[in-house]
This record gives structure tokens, C-alpha cells and sequence, in this order.
């Protein structure tokens, strides 16, 4: 048995909200670890885009995989560089719809 539980980055594009909610409800019952993309309530600006991008690719050095939630085969601009990001840092990737 290891001594944590896995740790999962969620990614996906910010439409998915709901969808990106329930993958780390299920993954948190499932006993793992989730970080997830941060959320606001209201439209952001381009500088806060770029912190926030920044931060995502802190939480998948994190990560021991991340989840790309993409409902549809979905994934976008930002969504690709993360994948893109990940797998140049070695970590596995799943996703919950066939690419």
C-alpha cells in the first residue's frame, strides 16, 4: 500500500464545470487525492488567465496523473498545452472520452 493516496489533476476546458465536479467527487470518494483547474463566478482577465494557466501546470508537477475531462472528445486550446505539458513531464493521461 503506498503512503498517500494518489494524487489526480483534473484538466479540461472551463464549459465542463459540472462534468469536472463530478469526476473529482467520484475521484475523492474513490479515496484519491483530486487538484483540479481553479473557478471564478465571473468573466476574468487575460492576466488573471495567465496566473491561473500557470498555477495548473504547478498543480501537474503535483500530480502523480492527470484526467482529461473531455465530453465529446473536446479539448482545447489550453487544454492541449496542459496534455502537451504532461506528458513532456512524464506523467500519465487519461481521459473520460476517447480522443
Amino acid at each position: 500500500m503506498p503512503d498517500r493516496p494518489e494524487i489526480v489533476c483534473i484538466c479540461g476546458s472551463t464549459r465542463f464545470v459540472d462534468e469536472m465536479r463530478a469526476a473529482n467527487r467520484d475521484l475523492t470518494f474513490a479515496g484519491v487525492i483530486v487538484v483540479a483547474p481553479g473557478e471564478a463566478d465571473e468573466l476574468i482577465t487575460d492576466q488573471q488567465k495567465t496566473v491561473l494557466d500557470a498555477l495548473h501546470l504547478r498543480k501537474i508537477d503535483l500530480a502523480d496523473r492527470v484526467l482529461v475531462v473531455n465530453p465529446g472528445g473536446y479539448i482545447g486550446e489550453s487544454t492541449s498545452k496542459e496534455i502537451a505539458y504532461a506528458q513532456a513531464t512524464g506523467k500519465p493521461i487519461s481521459f473520460t472520452n476517447p480522443v
